[in-house]
């Protein structure tokens, strides 16, 4: 199966048989990132995590027992 990136358009293919083959083939929704483009994405975000101004909202509820 031939992909492309929704970053920097470039083309790969894929395996027919992988589980994100499938995804991308039953719901068009889902989009295809190419691994540079996916660890660049990654360690900026956790450059910004580092600076301590970034508002990480990863769960729905509050978790108030350090205070």
């Amino acid at each position: 199966m031939r992909v492309q990136c929704v970053i920097c358009d470039k083309i790969e293919e894929l395996n027919d048989d992988t589980l994100q083959a499938k995804r991308l083939r039953n719901r068009p929704i889902h989009t295809h990132m190419c691994d540079e483009c996916y660890e660049r994405i990654a360690e900026r975000t956790k450059e910004r995590i580092a600076t301590g101004s970034f508002r990480f909202y990863r769960s729905s509820r509050r978790i108030e027992d350090d205070f």
